[in-house]
């Protein structure tokens, strides 16, 4: 394997494994708190079990996030040693902080583990509802320190050198809402169809059915908020993108040459030699409509730009369309479990309404990884967009290949670890978290 494209398959790689782990550390405490809420607005004992059950996989997926996070850290530095040299010190603040974010989250998670019948119990719940916060400001200013990659500022490119540094204005850049809300709002759709789905499943299986009737029922809800925002954040995010990235766009849609009233393309296989897409069906006009609300607006096309500046349009164009296909899937579920909600309240027992969730289980993050290729890939061959190519940043040291196999290892290991972590947790439901449950009455006799 080529070292250039051994680097970047490792970067690929462990970001494919990291944005999972760290999705599910942002929202996972979201819904632990909201059913420690319910816990102690109704003194349900079920919503209790419930809140330590996923207080224990909040700590699983906090202890993996770090490792892989600490792996990704020093995979910068030793993939993109020139990448880092110019852009730490103008970027290095949103990393800066999230450490802090971090170490806060570390503090609160503990006290909230072991805080049970200790604190007063609105403390105790702000501590929980802290290590939601912490989690997501982390995943925030990470994607801030991203998006400056997409949308380089604060500092003056001159000669080669990079003068004049404002870290403020370089973190908050044109792209880092656009691009934070999006991926909020989708990690909490994805999670909270994950996690649906898993309860869904053991609804099914008939074990411990009220428990997990309740938490199939708090992680639906927070699927929907996430699967009904994902339209309105990505509009944001693709008018973002078309002003500042228009190559990007056409390689998203697959389109060639500039027009005005640009057509909105669904599938198609584009043909880069012929410089167009066959068998897409095409909306006219959208795309333009889409991009600046004006069914007449001009969009640039890929043949308007340098050829050596194409990001490789098969890849960006096949992942924009799968995220879209699962964005829409997901809205439809979550459209009928709504109906069901407040029309249909026999439908929410239906094994097809849970056999649904279940299979949509891995449709938020099939979605998100399309989307976060569609964002990497759509910048190539740039690693900061106009100013440095990707080629030019990478590490001069052979034999990059062993690392990526390395690395590759540690990170099937590690979720194995989680897979087997997370598993043995849900067995121990009817023991340890269902007050319901004989075995867990059995249990507290005993003790």
């Amino acid at each position: 394997m080529d070292d250039f494209l051994a680097a970047r398959a490792q970067m690929a790689m462990s970001l494919g494994f990291h944005i999972i782990f760290s999705c599910v550390g942002m929202v996972m405490p979201f819904l632990m708190a909201f059913a420690h809420w319910k816990y102690l607005k109704t003194n349900n004992e079920i919503y209790k079990g419930l809140t330590k059950a996923w207080s224990k996989g909040v700590a699983i997926l906090f202890a993996t996030g770090a490792v892989s996070g600490t792996m990704l850290s020093f995979e910068l530095g030793l993939l993109w040693p020139t990448f880092m040299k110019h852009a730490g010190p103008i970027f290095g603040m949103p990393f800066s902080l999230e450490g802090t974010a971090f170490f806060i989250e570390a503090i609160a998670i503990g006290f909230f583990l072991y805080g049970w019948d200790k604190f007063n119990k609105w403390f105790h719940w702000f501590c929980g509802f802290l290590v939601g916060l912490s989690g997501l400001a982390s995943g925030i200013l990470v994607v801030a320190a991203n998006a400056w990659m997409n949308s380089p500022a604060g500092f003056d490119y001159v000669d080669g050198q990079y003068l004049n540094i404002d870290p403020i204005k370089a973190m908050f850049n044109e792209a880092w809402f656009p691009q934070a809300l999006h991926m909020t709002v989708a990690a909490f759709c994805a999670t909270g169809f994950a996690v649906a789905g898993v309860h869904a499943y053991l609804i099914m299986k008939k074990k411990n059915v009220e428990f997990h009737t309740k938490a199939f029922r708090i992680a639906a809800g927070f699927a929907l908020i996430g699967a009904f925002g994902a339209p309105l954040s990505g509009d944001i995010a693709a008018k973002s993108v078309a002003e500042r990235q228009p190559i990007k766009l056409a390689a998203m849609e697959a389109h060639f040459e500039t027009e005005k009233g640009a057509a909105f393309v669904i599938g198609g296989i584009p043909d880069e030699e012929k410089g167009e897409i066959k068998y897409a069906v095409k909306i006219p006009k959208v795309l333009s409509f889409l991009v600046s609300n004006d069914f007449n607006h001009e969009v640039k096309g890929l043949n308007d730009f340098p050829r050596d500046e194409w990001p490789p349009i098969a890849v960006v164009h096949y992942a924009f369309q799968m995220m879209i296909f699962f964005g829409v899937v997901m809205i439809i579920i979550g459209m009928i479990y709504l109906y069901a909600v407040f029309f249909r309240k026999q439908w929410l027992n239906k094994n097809w309404l849970l056999k649904t969730f279940l299979v949509a289980t891995p449709f938020g993050y099939i979605a998100l990884e399309a989307g976060w290729t569609v964002t990497e890939v759509g910048r190539q061959p740039w690693i900061i967009y106009g100013i440095m190519k990707t080629v030019d940043a990478v590490t001069p040291m052979p034999g990059i290949q062993y690392s990526f196999y390395f690395f590759t290892a540690i990170f099937v290991s590690l979720s194995l670890v989680i897979i087997f972590l997370l598993t043995r947790q849900i067995s121990m439901v009817p023991k340890l978290y269902d007050p319901t449950d004989p075995q867990f009455n059995a249990k507290n006799k005993k003790s």
